[in-house]
């Protein structure tokens, strides 16, 4: 794995992230603004994660989607630990415990996974079996 590589990409894609879900604050689309961000981070990892692992594959790497949709995560979660909670969430009365432990959280993390195996095989494993 090219680590500085998957670091770049890996803070790109929380950065754009992060992005969709302040936005999404700023459009006012149903009541419960918190799960309206929700819904768009859900959707916005999908295309965001594709191009994100596009990236990473663009050099000529054998490493499965998994190992890459794991590490793109444990950077994501890495910066919100640092950056996202201390100053997004604690100032609006979050805490760690409640945003680390919400479901949302962890299914985001499963598309993060999903999304670069499901990239892995149809575009990576494909090319390496012609």
């Amino acid at each position: 794995m090219k680590l500085v590589r998957t670091i770049i990409i890996g803070i790109i894609i929380w950065s754009i992230g992060v992005s969709l879900y302040t936005l999404s604050f700023f459009i006012s689309i149903i009541k419960d603004t918190e799960l309206q961000a929700n819904i768009f981070l859900s959707l916005g990892v999908v295309p965001v994660v594709w191009f994100g692992t596009k990236l990473y594959y663009r050099k000529d790497s054998t490493v499965k989607g998994y190992w890459i949709g794991l590490a793109f995560f444990l950077i994501a979660t890495l910066l919100d630990v640092i950056i996202t909670v201390p100053f997004l969430i604690l100032p609006n009365g979050g805490t760690y415990y409640n945003f680390f432990t919400a479901a949302g959280f962890w299914l985001i993390g499963i598309e993060f996974i999903a999304i670069s195996v499901l990239y892995w095989y149809t575009k990576v494993l494909s090319r390496e079996i012609k």
